[in-house]
């Protein structure tokens, strides 16, 4: 039976190969997407852009000491405590050998992941710790080796994606390698570490690329390469080769080497315009960590997991959220409590989100958009996070004829009409949903959308983001590479402002969301008034915070008004904005 077995994974594998165009191959190139048409390329992505929502595993062996060294909770992301505490590779390889999983139930997780909506799964075959989850005969570091457990994790997770029809793809570190001699960019703390990164490709990152695009059936149908550090663009060739082995897999822009891959891959944070022209998929954890943390308590709310799915399908992106399993193979409470959550509200809303399109709207005063279209009708899904309380919902600048509104929830028919600032549906007086209602809008013809000015959302905040400013001096939008945000600001004099209507006047905190690599001092100025505020040092020019400004603002009359950023020249240092927000006193 199990020779069996074996032999229809091959064959299911063989006729993938099959059904992919032979022109999508580059005999001359390395990258085997090389000459892939843009037919080629869109029949290849169409399950993923479908997909929007995917479940992140993180875990290894990091699950066994889960942040704590040495009776002391270790700083930063669980993942990461070899590094962060320095422990010596014998230590660490220790670990090891507590690390048995024997409650992992594959059917459990991939169950789970399927109520809560999600349509693929990418699981860490191997992080920067360079341990294997899989049987590798490149490193005696794996599962199968070095712990009691001794056997691969990722067959029997392949097998049920198989069973509950999921797609499976693989995480791999392919440059950090703490315990196989890979980059040594974070640092090196232990003489053990001491490896060619060339002979570390050839002899570890290599086969071991090659065993998991050989041994898993169709799968992996995705790769996530991670941190590029010191990838040469030779060794960066030698990896995307092997893509050969897998036709039709997708991988994102962490190879290296020059390679930009299927994907951007913002990182805890949803862009404010997406990625125009680029596929894009944001990671996100629930708390703080990726790896499992037992001290880690900080759980995003179910509201704010299932309004950044919105966010992200509105922006044309996908959403692939992490959970941290235990040593035992366990996922987390509070992390299956929340898919639980998103599940139920994805049964009603699904339809709103999977094969949807970015919105037509550059912004929403109370919530998103996604959309689709076919043929001369385009469907509009209206994510309503505000619900408005005097019964009329305004679809701000929208041209096209209506044919029919109706709620997505139970299906109720709603009437419309139109004025001045665009289409007005009549709502319930009570919300389908208090996180995100969506009302359905059928229209003819493609969307035709009237810009409108930036305005107050429905609880009288203003955000004010990035690519919206007006930028003056040297000053540059930046987008992709993790950026999103105002960018080569060196010089003291450049400034950047926005203009913002304003319908109900008041007292407003104001937060900037900024990064830098030491601490500078800017100020935000609204007419005659100048709030102080004191950049954060974040250490990079990607890792962003949020600043308070000290004081509020006071804008006494409604109407059009203009807010600029300066710097101080007495103390400014260089910084990234990425967004202002403008939050009454008081909320």
């Amino acid at each position: 039976m199990i020779t069996q077995i074996k032999t229809q994974i091959v064959l299911a594998g063989l006729l993938l190969a099959a059904l992919i165009p032979s022109a999508v191959f580059a005999a001359d190139s390395p990258d085997p997407y090389a000459n892939e048409t843009a037919a080629q390329r869109d029949a290849r992505m169409h399950w993923w852009r479908e997909a929007r929502f995917g479940m992140f595993i993180h875990w290894g062996v990091y699950s066994v000491p889960a942040g704590v060294y040495h009776g002391q909770e270790v700083a930063g992301i669980g993942e990461w405590i070899m590094c962060q505490g320095k422990i010596p590779m014998a230590e660490y390889q220790m670990f090891a050998k507590s690390y048995n999983p024997v409650k992992y139930n594959p059917d459990d997780w991939v169950r789970l992941a399927k109520a809560a909506g999600m349509k693929y799964i990418v699981i860490t075959a191997k992080h920067h710790d360079g341990f294997a989850n899989f049987d590798t005969q490149a490193s005696d570091w794996s599962i199968v080796k070095a712990t009691p457990y001794a056997k691969d994790v990722l067959q029997p997770l392949a097998a049920a994606c198989r069973k509950y029809g999921m797609k499976l793809g693989f995480y791999y570190s392919q440059a950090q390698d703490w315990n196989n001699g890979g980059s040594e960019c974070s640092g090196s703390w232990d003489p053990a570490q001491k490896h060619n990164m060339d002979e570390y490709v050839d002899k570890i990152a290599v086969p071991q690329m090659k065993e998991l695009l050989s041994n898993y059936g169709e799968f992996p149908a995705v790769l996530w390469w991670d941190t590029p550090c010191d990838m040469s663009k030779e060794n960066a060739d030698k990896l995307i080769s092997v893509l050969k082995l897998k036709p039709g897999i997708i991988h994102n822009n962490r190879l290296g080497g020059g390679y930009k891959g299927d994907t951007e891959t913002p990182e805890q944070f949803v862009p404010a315009t997406g990625f125009p022209g680029r596929d894009w998929e944001t990671c996100m954890t629930m708390n703080d960590t990726w790896g499992f943390k037992s001290h880690d308590q900080n759980w995003k709310s179910t509201e704010t997991i299932i309004r950044n799915l919105v966010d992200i399908a509105s922006k044309g992106g996908n959403y692939l959220l992490n959970v941290g399993p235990t040593s035992e193979g366990l996922i987390p409470d509070a992390s299956i409590a929340r898919l639980q959550a998103v599940g139920a509200w994805m049964k009603v809303n699904g339809e709103a989100i999977y094969a949807t399109t970015a919105s037509p709207f550059k912004r929403l005063p109370w919530g998103r958009c996604t959309q689709k279209i076919s043929g001369d009708e385009t469907t509009l899904y209206l994510h309503v996070f505000n619900w408005p309380a005097d019964g009329k919902l305004v679809v701000p600048g929208l041209e096209n004829t209506v044919k029919s509104a109706r709620l997505l929830a139970g299906g109720k028919k709603l009437k419309f009409s139109r004025a001045s600032e665009g289409v007005v549906v009549e709502v319930p007086a009570t919300a389908p949903d208090n996180i995100s209602a969506t009302v359905v809008l059928k229209i003819k013809g493609a969307p035709l959308v009237t810009a409108t000015p930036i305005s107050q959302s429905a609880d009288g905040a203003v955000h004010l983001v990035a690519s919206e400013a007006d930028l003056h001096g040297g000053l540059q939008y930046e987008n992709g590479g993790g950026k999103d945000n105002i960018g080569f600001w060196t010089n003291p004099a450049d400034t950047a402002s926005w203009s913002f209507k304003v319908d109900r006047p008041g007292k407003f905190s104001v937060i900037a969301d900024i990064a830098a690599e030491a601490s500078g001092k800017f100020e935000v100025v609204v007419n005659e008034q100048k709030l102080s505020g004191t950049a954060p040092a974040t250490g990079s020019y990607t890792q962003f915070q949020h600043a308070d400004l000290l004081g509020t603002l006071e804008i006494a009359t409604a109407g059009t008004v203009t807010l600029t950023v300066r710097p101080v020249a007495a103390g400014w240092q260089p910084m990234n904005l990425r967004s202002l927000q403008l939050v009454p006193a008081g909320k």
